[in-house]
């Protein structure tokens, strides 16, 4: 039986580079729960800047008297550490492992890669990680003080890994890139076909497998954890709804508040899903209490990768939840001349509905 990871999670709020509210810091527990570890603690602290060991110095000394009380294995940090950051916390805190936001959410990725071309997403990532922190795994060195007997090995190791290391990404970028012209060859294929593309976009965990297994009378698994779905899947929707362009809808990774750039940049040949799609479907879990936060990380990821200027039905998912969804509307701040509906994907609630908004649109396109 494989040992349960014991975490202490942690975070900075009150600043403008940190700012954290209490949902970030659930988010962050959530994530470890999915990468089956079990957070036994919690420790926040307002500072107007990081320091060099991220937290201040009261804040370790309460790590180490909790390190030495319930024997924890981990202590994960609610935001993307430097290399000396992370060493410096490692340091004060041995023999327990350091790890950031970043790092789990690629262990998290790691785990849920299923198909050859996910797998190859997230290594990249993982060593574009890596490669600024390689220096870190040769901190053994480091107890030599300096001076004689600490020039060459060691120095000499360091740079044959940074150089294993670019060798390897360059080749997983080339096979990326064979991945996103045979993408794009696909697409032009369906272009040609007659068919429309709709992406299914949003934020993890808010119903995108579900509502696409709906719409597409398809299997796809659908768990209720962060990331169950990692790897793109487009399918025809179902003849059984009546539409009068071909559609084929297509399920990406879900969003996440401060999702790693090196990730955003792995999943380049998935992301461009949506570029080339010809209208969006932006999923929303309106029983969420963190519902507006979670719209606007949505939509700010759709800004920064330029794809906010597409048509878009909001789709307020999951209204069998609440006895009045209308109220939670009032949370987000949706364009007036945004198409919206209420739906359950899973209790197959006002589909029918959705189906007429999608004919309507389509139709415009066309």
């Amino acid at each position: 039986m494989v040992k349960t990871e014991k975490v202490i999670i942690t975070g900075i709020k009150n600043n403008s580079k940190y700012n954290h509210k209490n949902s970030s810091i659930k988010e962050l527990a959530e994530l470890v729960k999915s990468v089956d570890g079990t957070v036994v603690g919690e420790i926040t602290q307002s500072l107007k800047n990081p320091t060099t060991h991220y937290l201040g110095k009261g804040k370790i000394n309460q790590l180490i008297e909790l390190r030495d009380k319930i024997k924890f294995d981990t202590v994960i940090c609610n935001d993307e550490l430097s290399p000396s950051q992370q060493r410096n916390l490692e340091k004060e805190l041995a023999p327990i492992k350091v790890i950031d936001r970043t790092a789990l959410i690629l262990d998290l990725f790691a785990k849920n890669a299923r198909t050859k071309e996910g797998k190859l997403q997230v290594e990249l990532a993982q060593h574009q990680y890596l490669l600024p922190r390689i220096a870190g795994q040769w901190s053994h060195l480091e107890r030599l003080g300096g001076g004689i007997g600490t020039r060459g090995p060691g120095e000499t190791q360091i740079e044959t890994d940074r150089r294993l290391i670019r060798n390897r990404i360059k080749t997983i970028k080339d096979q990326i890139e064979k991945v996103r012209k045979h993408r794009k060859n696909y697409r032009k294929n369906r272009l040609r076909s007659g068919y429309l593309t709709a992406s299914i976009i949003g934020y993890t965990n808010s119903g995108k497998s579900q509502l696409l297994n709906t719409l597409t009378n398809s299997k796809i698994e659908s768990k209720n954890r962060l990331f169950s779905t990692l790897d793109p899947t487009t399918r025809r929707l179902s003849n059984k709804y009546k539409l009068n362009n071909k559609l084929l809808l297509s399920d990406t990774v879900g969003f996440i508040d401060k999702l790693p750039t090196t990730l955003v940049a792995a999943f380049r040949a998935t992301l461009e899903e949506i570029e080339d799609s010809n209208l969006i479907i932006h999923v929303l879990d309106v029983s969420d209490k963190e519902l507006s936060k979670k719209f606007e990380t949505s939509n700010k990821i759709l800004k920064d990768l330029g794809y906010d200027k597409k048509p878009t039905i909001i789709v307020l998912n999951k209204i069998d939840k609440l006895k009045d969804y209308h109220k939670n509307i009032n949370q987000i701040d949706i364009n007036q001349n945004s198409n919206i509906i209420g739906i359950s994907a899973l209790k197959k609630i006002n589909i029918e509905d959705l189906i007429i908004k999608l004919s309507y649109i389509t139709d415009q396109i066309r």
